[in-house]
């Protein structure tokens, strides 16, 4: 058994140029796609370290090193997995055989969550429910969490769909589990949801998500998004 009951993953990839976050470029250009993700991973983490009792985990898709210098207190562990959702419940299953009480797996480009979002969710998980689901808006999901692992959850639904959520929600109901949503939430992977960021951001006078704030004013995201690129 572990000291900490609660384990908190994050699922990401080293940011490179035409890889990540392709769906912004144009307008940006994919070096400024690439750097922008990187300030949403910075991001991500920071609101993680937020979440106390927890052991935080990266677990990377490629180049381990970048990951070591990036956070040395995070534990590192390469995804494994011929698609998405079975690097996820193989994540999942990891950390619960090794004596972890409750995980929860979140994405890495969220970067405006609340912190209490993650904190919530392991305090649900705590209280009854036998999954934690935070939905998006997109019809997928920012984070999933688990009392002990269920394969079909990761492994039977549609991943990069629409429909990501609402298949968890019906297998959860099939496999007779009470399952928990938390409030609805968004990622940034379009035009359109980069424009929310910086939309909310600015009406809302945000000074945190820190690194994302200061790179969009830096690099003048906006002017550029108004003038295509």
């Amino acid at each position: 058994m572990q000291h900490d009951s609660n384990a908190l993953i994050v699922v990401a990839k080293r940011p490179a140029p035409g890889k990540t976050k392709t769906r912004l470029s144009p307008p940006l250009t994919p070096e400024l796609a690439s750097a922008l993700y990187e300030s949403f991973l910075f991001d991500t983490l920071d609101q993680m370290r937020q979440v106390a009792d927890s052991h935080h985990v990266i677990a990377y898709l490629d180049e381990r090193e970048y990951f070591q210098r990036l956070a040395p207190d995070f534990e590192l562990i390469p995804q494994e997995g011929r698609d998405l959702g079975e690097r996820l419940d193989n994540a999942l299953t990891f950390y619960l055989s090794r004596g972890y009480e409750r995980v929860v797996i979140m994405d890495s480009d969220s970067p405006t969550l609340p912190p209490d979002y993650l904190s919530r969710a392991f305090h649900i998980l705590s209280n009854g429910a036998d999954v934690v689901l935070g939905p998006c808006d997109d019809g997928g999901y920012y984070l999933i969490g688990l009392k002990k692992p269920t394969p079909r959850l990761l492994r039977d639904v549609h991943m990069s769909t629409p429909t990501v959520a609402a298949e968890t929600i019906a297998l959860a109901k099939e496999e007779g589990l009470n399952l928990v949503a938390l409030p609805t939430w968004y990622d940034i992977d379009d035009i359109a949801s980069l424009s929310r960021l910086i939309k909310e951001i600015e009406e809302l006078e945000l000074v945190s998500p820190t690194h994302t704030c200061y790179f969009l004013q830096q690099n003048q995201i906006q002017h550029l998004m108004d003038n295509g690129g």
